[in-house]
């Protein structure tokens, strides 16, 4: 009989643990495979650990690793695939967005030949205009910029071969978008779309700040933060460097009260110097990925293990 792993990260999520675990074992007790369970505790600070430890009590199929501190979402993912070594394992959140039903349709497409098979968020219920509006316009800048096609809609959800989960272990640099480099695996890949529903219980734990950060690393492959300051400052000066320069159109041409040569001096210091710290903060996040890169530290640290493995 086939075997089957799930790898969850979880952050802060003690009040969907129990939900997630009984929707998902009642849809694998219906199917012809053996499965095991592991969730990826990224730091919480609730009792997320202590329900973990609860659901390994509990039952022999479900281990977790603790991780050390919160390393982030994708490379809590990416400790699971480290571990999981089932013939095909499915990657999925812990908060219900990402729907268990869906299970079998992603088995089903892998019976059929299909070594990767990724969900298509098509949408979110009752997210914001304003959200979705950013989302689309990363997703057509990310593929403008990026020679990897990034599937739009994308998600962490999918089922993946353990073939390609042995090519994906290949890949260890630091900054993480996974997204991306699960396209660059280059096999046999499935589509499944669906509507993601609210959240079971709790917020999302994606403040603006960690979706700026991550939809840089999707771009730069690396987030640095003080380099980033720099961009942000550079892009902060760039548009104050026109609006002064209305200023400056206005004293010339309106009221005519300015000294020969103030105007053009003004508008070219504002404006260029807008503009290098523009590309020095540029500069500064492929500089910055490469001398994380270079330090070779591990890419987290498991603080415990719960469970048989």
């Amino acid at each position: 009989m086939k075997h089957i792993s799930f790898v969850v990260p979880v952050f802060n999520e003690e009040a969907n643990l129990r939900e997630f675990y009984q929707r998902l074992t009642d849809i694998m007790s219906a199917l012809p495979y053996e499965y095991d369970l592991t969730f990826v505790d990224d730091g919480s600070k609730d009792s997320s650990a202590v329900i973990l430890a609860e659901l390994v009590r509990n039952d022999e199929r479900v281990q977790a690793y603790l991780l050390s501190r919160n390393y982030g979402h994708q490379l809590a993912l990416t400790c699971g695939l480290d571990y999981a070594d089932g013939d095909a394992v499915i990657t999925m959140d812990g908060d219900l967005q990402h729907p268990p039903e869906l299970v079998p349709d992603l088995l089903r497409l892998w019976e059929d030949g299909n070594e990767i098979v990724q969900t298509i968020r098509l949408s979110t219920e009752n997210v914001s205009f304003m959200k979705r509006f950013s989302s689309a316009v990363y997703y057509k800048l990310i593929n403008i910029m990026s020679k990897v096609e990034i599937t739009p809609g994308g998600s962490d959800f999918r089922l993946m071969d353990q073939k390609a989960v042995e090519a994906f272990r290949l890949y260890r640099e630091r900054a993480r978008f996974i997204r991306g480099l699960i396209n660059t695996l280059g096999f046999k890949v499935a589509k499944v779309e669906f509507v993601a529903p609210p959240r079971f219980a709790g917020q999302s734990k994606y403040s603006l700040r960690k979706m700026l950060h991550f939809a840089l690393d999707g771009i730069t492959s690396f987030s640095n933060l003080p380099l980033r300051w720099a961009f942000y400052c550079g892009v902060f000066c760039g548009l104050c460097s026109l609006m002064v320069l209305g200023h400056v159109f206005y004293v010339k041409y309106v009221i005519d009260d300015a000294v020969p040569g103030w105007a053009t001096m003004t508008a070219s210091v504002l404006f260029l110097g807008g503009i290098q710290l523009v590309g020095i903060g540029i500069l500064g996040e492929y500089i910055g990925r490469v001398f994380e890169e270079v330090k070779q530290r591990p890419l987290y640290l498991v603080g415990r293990h719960l469970g048989k493995k």
